[in-house]
């Protein structure tokens, strides 16, 4: 009985081959460059909007801006092992804009409420855009 690795089927070859065409697009390269901007800024964003103060949601922006930096970066390069981290970037983004309520409970700044609603958007938009490419191919 001969066993066959799931590296050789032809449908994954096709499929990385897929996803290496459609991330080398200027468009997927866009998107991967404006992801880790607002992951930057959603990281920065208690010192840079003034809500630092909330310290609990200070800290919760900072680790999850980190976070989504890591799962967006490595898409452009290495989609086709890299494309769950898209997924983990839109509950990131989703959760960015409930944070202030079920963290900071009732958000007395409004900064804190708009940056993050904002910021996660956003973040939820591009992750998406990203986690979509894989089923889209570009016809040339």
């Amino acid at each position: 009985m001969t066993t066959h690795s799931i590296e050789h089927h032809p449908d994954l070859a096709e499929m990385r081959s897929r996803f290496e065409r459609v991330t080398s697009t200027p468009a997927a390269q866009a998107v991967e460059a404006l992801a880790l901007i607002t992951g930057l800024y959603l990281a920065a964003s208690p010192w840079i909007a003034g809500f630092s103060g909330l310290g609990s949601l200070a800290i919760n922006n900072l680790i999850a801006g980190v976070a989504y930096c890591l799962c967006m970066s490595g898409l452009g390069s290495a989609y086709e092992r890299t494309h769950a981290m898209a997924w983990t970037a839109v509950a990131i983004g989703a959760w960015t804009i409930v944070a202030p309520w079920v963290i900071a409970g009732d958000v007395s700044t409004t900064r804190s409420v708009v940056s993050n609603v904002i910021t996660g958007g956003v973040a939820l938009l591009l992750a998406l855009s990203m986690a979509g490419m894989a089923g889209r191919d570009r016809t040339t």
